[in-house]
């Protein structure tokens, strides 16, 4: 079996990535291990020329991005397209897995068995953030999904979402993302920078960056020596051209000495940056699945999480860690003051979420789920 993975944000030193990129690279190197041929295609967006990388047995090409003023996302399908032609002559394709628009301008009857995998695409992270959805992007998911052969959602509501919000009728697959439990546990026994905070994620507005940082100005009030860790990139807009310096524009100079940016940063560094806090708090305001909660559980750490339905499904309240209004800064607050000052409690439920996450996300059982899935579909 040869499976073709299209996502820009595979991790490389040169490439700022997210929770797909980590996932196609968790699971594109452990499918190799299985003697099944896995290769990347992503566009570059400031590369000029097209490179390639041999990452652990997975082909990674970067293709630079067409230079049209119009229609740019048209004209890079049109070189993906081309690439996957390339690709199969060397070794027949069977299957093509992209996330929800990944497919709007691939043609509809293909040799290769189509797989989108919901990760949250335009119509989710829009309606679910009240906002509207924009008529482009729009039309380009509802063209991309009825192209799909398979469909996979990372969490049943992202998948329940989505088929609502797109009133499609094909059937899909909850497959939970999962993660390479021993990359983080053998990190367990690090020594902890005590009233250490750490969040994880892209520094945005919908990670709940802005009323993480508020709630952290209330736990100084009460825990003076408390700090403050952001590991992500930095979100850009052009309404804002840089997040984080937005954010931090947000913080009083007397804090922020306490409060650490580190930018994007490589998987390896993730576990030992997440065993020397003492608490890691995520407050999305909405996620289709939650891949850095399962890391900081892996870890065996204590969690203030968002009250969202996806993180529900990964996370239990009050047994695995602390849920949270994330648009509540004192909540937030609350939740971590407690984690910090409750170290029995805050104990216990770090090892309810190490002993869930090995049950439910172990590499094993999660890995066969997709192979299984794969066998099926190609």
């Amino acid at each position: 079996m040869h499976i073709v993975y299209l996502t820009n944000e595979y991790p490389t030193q040169q490439v700022a990535h997210g929770g797909i990129g980590t996932f196609v690279q968790n699971i594109a190197r452990n499918l190799v291990q299985q003697q099944i041929k896995v290769s990347v295609i992503g566009i570059s967006m400031t590369a000029s020329k097209e490179s390639f990388i041999n990452d652990k047995g997975v082909q990674v090409y970067r293709i630079p991005q067409s230079k049209a003023s119009l229609g740019k996302f048209i004209f890079n399908s049109f070189r993906i397209r081309k690439k996957i032609k390339e690709i199969h002559k060397q070794t027949p394709i069977n299957i093509v897995e992209g996330s929800e628009l990944s497919f709007a301008f691939l043609p509809k009857k293909t040799w290769y068995k189509k797989v989108i995998r919901m990760h949250g695409g335009h119509h989710f992270f829009a309606v679910t953030l009240n906002k509207k959805p924009a008529l482009w992007r729009s039309f380009q998911e509802r063209v991309s999904f009825k192209k799909a052969d398979a469909l996979i959602a990372v969490s049943n509501f992202v998948g329940e979402t989505t088929q609502h919000l797109l009133q499609f009728k094909k059937p899909y697959t909850t497959i939970y993302n999962f993660i390479d439990v021993s990359h983080f546990n053998k990190k367990c026994d690090v020594e902890i920078q005590p009233n250490a905070i750490l969040f994880i994620g892209t520094i945005c507005e919908k990670k709940g960056v802005k009323q993480l940082i508020e709630a952290f100005l209330l736990v100084k009030n009460n825990i003076p020596n408390a700090t403050l860790h952001l590991v992500g990139r930095d979100w850009k807009s052009e309404e804002i051209p840089s997040y984080t310096s937005y954010i931090k524009k947000r913080i009083p100079k007397m804090y922020l000495q306490d409060v650490t940016f580190y930018g994007t940063v490589s998987y390896e560094q993730i576990p030992t940056l997440i065993a020397q806090s003492e608490v890691c708090v995520y407050p999305s305001h909405m996620e289709s699945f939650g891949l850095t909660v399962i890391e900081a559980m892996a870890t065996k750490k204590a969690i203030v999480f968002s009250d969202i339905p996806p993180f529900k499904e990964i996370i239990r309240d009050q047994k695995d860690g602390l849920a949270c209004d994330p648009f509540k800064p004192s909540d937030i607050a609350e939740k971590i003051i407690f984690i910090l000052t409750e170290k029995k409690q805050a104990a216990a439920m770090a090892q309810n979420a190490f002993d869930a996450v090995h049950q439910k996300f172990n590499l094993e059982n999660s890995l066969q789920e997709n192979i299984n899935f794969y066998n099926a579909i190609h």
